[in-house]
């Protein structure tokens, strides 16, 4: 279904079905023939219409290049942090006249996060609860330097779409758990011999040979996920807005 918003078109028309009777919508964030890159995406658009549609709880899953040597390509990472060095983004429901400042302690939902990391386990899938993403720009990748700075912060992976999706879902109240599916070695990592430089042709193709995985887990874990809780996510507002 087609939704308007007061953003902009979303990036696809929303997709309606259900999984083992769990009503379920589906939108690619880069539009249905991948033409919009990560910094071209409308978030604000995408995770507004989620919300008109019904949606309180959303997973999104993402390609990232991995800033350790132990998370190798095709383990999936639930991620708990995220560090924005995005920039020019409309990040923000909240231009005013009402200001409202949204805690952004722990930006994605644990219970999500839990759900997502049981349903792995069952099927065998390597998984990492929790672990921070630095989310870039792009549509570039990371130099040399930029990605050992990112490793030597303690960071994990590295992506261009987390930011701000996530946070715009909280913004909204809305849960949102990270798949972050490690398609590479990012080029700073250290420990490593000849890591090689990152292409788009590679990360694809990992991320292709893992499309099944991923949707094992998806299809194992939304049966599982309950009514939104009377959580950090859903009560977000509470205390954000100055009155």
């Amino acid at each position: 279904m087609a939704i308007d918003t007061p953003y902009g078109p979303p990036s696809a028309r929303i997709r309606m079905g259900e999984i083992e009777g769990r009503r379920v919508a589906f939108m690619p964030r880069h539009g249905d023939e991948h033409t919009l890159p990560p910094h071209r995406i409308n978030y604000r658009a995408n995770v507004w219409a989620m919300k008109q549609v019904g949606v309180t709880r959303m997973i999104g899953p993402s390609a990232c290049g991995a800033l350790k040597a132990e998370l190798e390509p095709g383990t999936f990472v639930l991620c708990d942090q995220f560090v924005d060095r995005t920039r020019g983004r409309e990040d923000t429901f909240y231009d005013g006249p009402q200001t409202t400042h949204v805690s952004a302690a722990d930006p994605y939902c644990a219970d999500l996060r839990r759900t997502l990391a049981d349903a792995a386990r069952q099927l065998g899938i390597p998984v990492v609860e929790g672990g921070t993403v630095v989310v870039i720009q792009g549509p570039r990748f990371s130099t040399r330097a930029e990605s050992r700075w990112f490793a030597r912060a303690g960071w994990d992976v590295v992506n261009m779409t987390q930011y701000p999706e996530a946070w715009l879902a909280r913004e909204l109240e809305l849960c949102y758990a990270n798949i972050s599916l490690v398609t590479d070695y990012d080029v700073g990592l250290e420990g490593l011999s000849d890591v090689p430089a990152v292409s788009a042709e590679a990360a694809f193709a990992v991320f292709s040979e893992n499309l099944d995985r991923l949707r094992a887990l998806l299809f194992r874990a939304v049966p599982k996920v309950g009514p939104q809780p009377d959580d950090s996510c859903a009560t977000a507002l509470s205390s954000a807005i100055v009155h």
